[in-house]
Formats: structure tokens, C-alpha cells, sequence
């Protein structure tokens, strides 16, 4: 006879509530796990889309996504010279704000030549860009069809085609652009600014826009990537680094302190489940204080008290699991930031689970162990 199963048939609504409140706390413990993947592989998404193997960056720089980098236009055709390099292309990152049908629109603006690397590395839905001017690519979580015209700047640029997944690592949705157009956004002056700047002395020449934030580049095969980032690092004006090294600087620079944030609000929630539950079978065990001495008195081993506690502490937690995954998995997409599911995520939390219940129900144990055979006696 199975006495944990009996009792909780005797007490099944109670039992289910407890259950679904423990499964929206261990739901937002499972979304949490879910949104530090998901900003792991936002901030990585911009830097995997050229697919490249070398990133060239200002001299002291560490790229274009942890601090300012800014190097002249023309540094492209030096670098594709190096032996080694099979192609390259210059970029430009930039935030942006604008206006969509009078609600705010926040995007993150990509400049890439067209033929070159830099661009998306799909296109879902339309064309890539064919014209040099006035056209763009956009992400599908913009809300932008194809065929749109949105003001950036003071051109009006078309959509003609769109990608999807492809967000900046602070969760913007990323627009492509030719780099000429990008340049113009980033680098030109306002009318009155350049009027400010002409009064000075300083007028703004059109060359002063050939400027990119980093050069990508491709390396032929059999070549390794750490000897061309040493050739490149002899020039004193530019550094370079290696699409791991890039990765790390991201991850260490972006994410790191949200990582550490999400992972120890994870263990709070963690030690506040084990706590909510230790109460809830301490609760359940006091309940049944009667029967408990009652199976004492006509000779019930320990093994089969404790097995009860356990066993109902596990099916709690196991409960509960399940349904806060439930709940999780079909919300997930309503989050205003990625969330990211793994299953050996899932099975990890659902381990600690099990421990955290094991470890929670001792409180009940010990209560049960002490529980004197005469109390079934008693009036």
C-alpha cells in the first residue's frame, strides 16, 4: 500500500493548488535560466551574422560592441591584400531612435557594402538590398512588411526584404543598410551643426565620411588566424582579434554582469522554493500527526513514515516542475526580450528539484520521527 499516494488522493485539491503555486515559482526560476540564454545568444548574434574568421578594429579597441572603434574607410582594401585573406568588407554599428506610425521605434543600424561580408546571412522573405541608396533590410521583429518606407535620418528609406532572429545584444530589432547610407546616419552633421562647424573654421569635407566601425574577413583554408592577427597588430593604427576572441569580449563585457545577476536571483528563488516547500510538508506532516502515531502504535517501521513524507515532498516538486514548464514553454514568446529553452537546462533544474525536495522534506521527518505512538490514544 502506497500511503503517500492514499493521502494525497484525501486531500487532492489542496494538494494540486499547492502544486500550481510552487509551479509558478519554479516557472519563473526556469524563465530566468531561459532569459540569460537568450542574452547570451543576442549579444553573439551580431557578431556570428558576417561569418567571418578576423575582426580589424581601432588600435586599443576591443571592437565595435564593447567600446568605440573607429578607423578609415579605405583600411578594407589594405586588409583583403594580406596574404591569407580571401575577402573582407567594412561595417558599421550604430543605435537608433525614429518614429513608425507615431509609436517609437528603437533599431539598431547595420552598414555593410552589398557583394561583400557584413550583411545578414539570410533573407527570409523579399531581396537583399540592390540599389546604393534608400534601401534596407529589416528584422522581422520590427513589425515592418515589405514595401514600407521609414524615415531614418532625414532620407526615407524602403523595406525590401527581411530577416529573422537577427537582434542587437541589447534585444533591438537590427536593420541592414548600405554602408554609404549607414555612414551618412552615423558620421554626417545636422544642417545647423555643420553650419556651427563652417563658422568655425572647421567645414565637414565629404571624405571625413569614409569612416567604418571594423573590417570583417574571411581567411583562405589551412591558413591560421592568429598569424594574420600578429601581421595586423604590427600596424600601430589597428588591432585585430580572431571571431573567438570577439565572442569572448562580448560575453565578458555584455553579458557578464547580467549573468551574474539572473544567477544569483536563481538561487534565491532556489532557496525561497526549498523554504516554501520545508513549510508546506512541515504543514502537511502536522496534519497528519494522528496518523502518524496511529501507524506507529500497531507497529509501522520508520522507513515506511519517512517514505511517505518523501515521497510526497517528491511528487510536489515534480508536480509543480511540471507545470511551471508548462506554463514557460507556452508563454516564452510573449517575453519582450529572447528566452531560450534548453531540455539540459530543463533536466538540470528538474535534478535541483528533486534534491531541494529531498532536502526540504527533513524538517517533516524529523517532526514525524518524533511523534509519540500514545498521541493516537489521545481524545
Amino acid at each position: 500500500m502506497n500511503l503517500a499516494y492514499y493521502d494525497i488522493r484525501h486531500n487532492m485539491g489542496r494538494f494540486l493548488l499547492t502544486c500550481l503555486g510552487l509551479g509558478l515559482l519554479l516557472g519563473v526560476v526556469l524563465s530566468m535560466i531561459g532569459i540569460y540564454r537568450g542574452l547570451v545568444a543576442d549579444a553573439l548574434t551580431l557578431s556570428r551574422a558576417p561569418v567571418a574568421d578576423l575582426w580589424v578594429v581601432e588600435s586599443g579597441s576591443r571592437g565595435p560592441f564593447a567600446e568605440s572603434s573607429r578607423i578609415p574607410g579605405d583600411t578594407r582594401e589594405a586588409i583583403a591584400r594580406i596574404h591569407g585573406i580571401s575577402e573582407a568588407g567594412s561595417i558599421t554599428y550604430q543605435s537608433l531612435e525614429t518614429k513608425y506610425k507615431g509609436k517609437k521605434l528603437r533599431l539598431y543600424v547595420v552598414g555593410y557594402e552589398p557583394e561583400r561580408l557584413g550583411g545578414p546571412d539570410e533573407i527570409i522573405e523579399g531581396r537583399a538590398i540592390a540599389r546604393s541608396h534608400y534601401e534596407m533590410i529589416a528584422d522581422r521583429r520590427t513589425k515592418l512588411p515589405i514595401g514600407e518606407q521609414v524615415v531614418l535620418g532625414r532620407n526615407q528609406f524602403t523595406v525590401v526584404g527581411l530577416t529573422n532572429g537577427q537582434v542587437s545584444s541589447g534585444g533591438d530589432p537590427i536593420i541592414y543598410l548600405t554602408l554609404l547610407d549607414s555612414q551618412e546616419l552615423q558620421f554626417e552633421l545636422a544642417p545647423s551643426a555643420a553650419r556651427r562647424e563652417i563658422a568655425r573654421g572647421n567645414a565637414q569635407k565629404g571624405a571625413d565620411l569614409d569612416t567604418v566601425n571594423a573590417v570583417v574577413a574571411r581567411l583562405t583554408p589551412q591558413v591560421n588566424p592568429n598569424a594574420i592577427v600578429k601581421i595586423i597588430r604590427r600596424w600601430k593604427h589597428l588591432s585585430a582579434m580572431t571571431q573567438l576572441e570577439q565572442e569572448d569580449i562580448l560575453l565578458r563585457s555584455v553579458v557578464e554582469r547580467a549573468r551574474k545577476q539572473i544567477g544569483l536571483f536563481t538561487v534565491l528563488l532556489l532557496i525561497v522554493s526549498t523554504v516554501i516547500i520545508a513549510l508546506i510538508i512541515y504543514t502537511m506532516t502536522m496534519d497528519k500527526i494522528r496518523e502518524i502515531a496511529t501507524l506507529k502504535l500497531i507497529g509501522a517501521p520508520d522507513r515506511t513514515i519517512v517514505g511517505l513524507i518523501v515521497q510526497q515532498a517528491l511528487a510536489m516538486g515534480m508536480i509543480g516542475f511540471g507545470f511551471g514548464a508548462v506554463l514557460i514553454i507556452n508563454i516564452k514568446d510573449i517575453f519582450p526580450r529572447r528566452v531560450v529553452l534548453q531540455a539540459e537546462d530543463g533536466l538540470a533544474l528538474a535534478g535541483v528539484v528533486l534534491l531541494v525536495c529531498v532536502l526540504a522534506s527533513a524538517l517533516g521527518v524529523r517532526l514525524a520521527l518524533k511523534v509519540d505512538p500514545a498521541t493516537a490514544l489521545g481524545g
